[in-house]
């Protein structure tokens, strides 16, 4: 049960004190009353409309809430005026709204900016707010603008807005001629949506329990990547054919080199004496039919097999006559 009791003090007088507040010293609104005596009371102010904050140049939303500092600051007739000073909760900025009794509103004096989205009147041909009853100075409405406004309207009415009330009409009634069917096929739709998620899930928990990964991780489905992972494809297999063609031209370039310089060494060179061979009695195979028809062979059984048949490069080794396509007759 809540108490009612309060505790006055030996030396409390209610004569003098009159209050326990002010025995204390304290206000009885505490500490919202700190500024007080400066005519200032700390109240909870909501904002009425969206404005911007002029010190930060941000946006601050209508329904805000802040504890601003009410003071009065004047009357309009016996209607009280007051400012709220509030501060800004982005920027510590201060900005002030005060009341407008005269036009019933809300206005932003420092600070501040207010977001324009009234809707004026006077720009579609009404009178201006807060002036339902204009002065005598006001200019009276044109009939025959009230008439042409009019006949517009209806015109608008019958070509446009009754046929697409009537389509839309047509269409609800058409759509929702049979609930059951139109029920049966959206829960089929959805159970195969939900069939197609739950399987993607069980594929990504197999691939992060596959490979230890984390479950905050988020893996990208591989329809989203497939056809960047076929644009990397065909450009790494076009740059590894390049690199093949010019290992290849390279290697076709060497091995016509080895081919000359073996043709050229054996037309000059003399069988030894312990050997029984002999060469044919042509001095040179250069220029000759023969000699070309060697060289494709062996460059061609040099693809086939062996990068480098006739030894590394560098190597002072010299070719035997039948690998160069040289007859060797017995003696």
């Amino acid at each position: 049960m809540q108490g009612f009791n309060k505790y006055y003090p030996p030396d409390y007088d209610g004569e003098k004190h009159k209050s326990l507040n002010s025995y204390h010293g304290k206000h009885a609104l505490g500490d919202r009353a700190r500024k007080i005596d400066k005519g200032i009371l700390i109240t909870r102010f909501e904002l009425p409309f969206n404005i911007w904050c002029l010190n930060c140049n941000s946006h601050i939303g209508m329904g805000v809430r802040y504890n601003a500092e009410k003071k009065k600051i004047g009357n309009y007739l016996s209607t009280p005026i007051f400012s709220f000073r509030c501060k800004c909760h982005l920027c510590s900025g201060w900005f002030e709204i005060q009341t407008d009794p005269k036009n019933t509103r809300y206005v932003v004096v420092s600070g501040a900016k207010k977001k324009e989205e009234d809707w004026n009147p006077e720009e579609n041909g009404g009178y201006a707010i807060h002036e339902n009853n204009p002065g005598p100075n006001a200019e009276a409405p044109d009939p025959f603008a009230a008439v042409e406004k009019t006949t517009a309207s209806l015109n608008h009415v019958t070509q446009v807005q009754q046929p697409r009330l009537s389509t839309l009409e047509d269409l609800s009634a058409r759509q929702n001629a049979d609930p059951y069917t139109l029920s049966t096929k959206l829960r089929r739709t959805f159970r195969e949506e939900k069939k197609v998620l739950r399987r993607k899930r069980e594929e990504e928990e197999g691939v992060r329990d596959r490979y230890a990964l984390p479950k905050q991780l988020g893996l990208v489905p591989e329809d989203e990547v497939r056809e960047e992972a076929k644009v990397e494809w065909d450009r790494g297999r076009k740059d590894w054919e390049r690199e093949e063609t010019g290992k290849r031209r390279m290697l076709e370039d060497d091995m016509k080199a080895r081919i000359r310089t073996p043709s050229a060494a054996l037309s000059t060179s003399r069988p030894s004496s312990s050997s029984s061979r002999r060469l044919l009695p042509s001095a040179s195979l250069a220029g000759r039919p023969q000699d070309n028809l060697a060289s494709r062979l062996l460059l061609s059984s040099m693809r086939s097999t062996k990068a480098f048949p006739l030894g590394t490069s560098g190597s002072s080794q010299k070719p035997r006559a039948k690998d160069v396509g040289v007859v060797v007759r017995k003696s």
